[in-house]
């Protein structure tokens, strides 16, 4: 699903530019009990990537790219998500330099050679 190229960013996130956590893009989210009845109120974009974390658990950055969402927007909604415990979010302690980001970069940097 590719987001509505009419719709601003402001109006996804209610004129905000930052999420009540800040979310880096190597973040790994994923559901927390799916509720169709919530996913069914939530604007196209958000629906996506709370469907799309409940399906597997993804970073940020390929939630973002993978729903069509900006970063931003992307960080913003997940922040709120998380807040309302509708998805989680992996330990904030986890250092950018950890051997499984980098190897996960490094096969990713492969894929696009």
């Amino acid at each position: 699903m590719t987001a509505n190229p009419w719709v601003r960013p402001y109006v996804l996130t209610g004129g905000r530019t930052r999420g009540r956590r800040h979310l880096l893009v190597h973040t790994v989210v994923s559901g927390a009990g799916y509720d169709a009845a919530f996913a069914e109120r939530l604007l196209p974009e958000a629906r996506a990537l709370y469907e799309r974390a409940h399906a597997a658990a993804e970073s940020v950055a390929e939630l973002s790219a993978h729903c069509g969402v900006s970063l931003g927007v992307t960080r913003v909604l997940l922040a709120d998500m998380a807040a309302g415990d509708r998805v989680v979010i992996a330990a904030e302690g986890a250092s950018p330099y950890d051997p499984h980001v980098l190897e996960r970069v490094i096969d990713g940097l492969r894929q696009l050679a």
